[in-house]
């Protein structure tokens, strides 16, 4: 995933560069039109959808790097003539990455990151710690909460995390929007934060770890603090249920941070927000 640190390392490894974005797109590609990567002599950041097509973008950028030039642009038909099915056609800009074009990336991609819809993932122990890793490579604004200062130690390097001692007053000053994964060590801790994370109905998500059995459990508990029933058709409970029973946290977490993914998307759709690239992208100077 590009990011802005990602990005100024690149630059670092790559002090010449060409911008390489799908300024046009017909019919079906991999990518949609304003996904861009950047090409250098020793790597790439980024990509414009894999294949065929980005090898030969990749190719034509470092010749243009080798050559001098920039400021060109590659007409693509997405068919056997390169090896790819698609069937579409694809126009791709390749522009030399100069200054005032680094900035409008840089812009770009830190405006992308400011708007990410945020997740909180109550809890980081086994199914906790796992999701942390797969969510971290999403773009999301991941923030692990618990109350155990050795769990939170456990985390992988470079998992934003926050060790709190009432985990539910996070959701009450979530942003907007925000998704819940509940996996802590503790029911009643578990009930707390569900409690709080229904009652904010913009919640992109809710989800908890458990079974049937802790469902109707949360279910009649829920109904004893004058929760509406309706309410409890958004809480998904349990967590990646698509697994069919596999109890393994490295399962769980992974179906969890795709039924993360679906619910934030449909979310967006319905609000009437692209999640895809935006088509004002790197040729038209962000």
């Amino acid at each position: 995933m590009m990011t802005p640190v990602s990005l100024e390392a690149f630059f670092a490894a790559n002090p010449d560069a060409i911008a390489c974005e799908l300024v046009s797109v017909r019919g079906s590609s991999p990518r949609e039109q304003g996904t861009f990567m950047l090409v250098g002599l020793e790597g790439v950041l980024g990509t414009i959808g894999g294949g065929a097509l980005e090898y030969l973008v990749i190719d034509h950028a470092r010749r243009l790097l080798k050559d001098g030039r920039a400021d060109e642009a590659m007409d693509v038909p997405l068919g056997p003539e390169i090896g790819q099915c698609c069937g579409g056609n694809v126009t791709v800009s390749l522009r030399y990455a100069d200054a005032p074009l680094r900035r409008n990336i840089l812009a770009r991609l830190s405006a992308e990151a400011a708007s990410a819809p945020h997740v909180y993932v109550f809890g980081a122990g086994h199914v906790g710690r796992v999701l942390a890793q797969i969510l971290a490579l999403l773009p999301v604004r991941l923030e692990v909460i618990d109350t155990r200062q050795g769990e939170i130690d456990a985390l992988p390097a470079g998992i934003p995390h926050r060790r709190v001692a009432m985990p539910e007053a996070v959701v009450r000053s979530a942003p907007p929007g925000s998704a819940y994964v509940i996996v802590t060590h503790d029911h009643a801790l578990d009930f707390l934060i569900a409690n709080e994370a229904l009652a904010r109905t913009d919640s992109a998500y809710v989800g908890m770890v458990g079974s049937r059995t802790k469902r109707a459990r949360f279910a009649r508990w829920f109904a004893d603090q004058g929760g509406d029933p309706r309410v409890l058709e958004r809480l998904i409970l349990p967590i990646g249920a698509q697994g069919l029973g596999d109890k393994r946290p490295s399962v769980i977490a992974a179906l969890a941070a795709a039924e993360i993914m679906v619910h934030i998307g449909g979310r967006e759709v319905s609000n009437g927000r692209r999640s895809i690239p935006s088509n004002e992208g790197v040729a038209s100077g962000i």
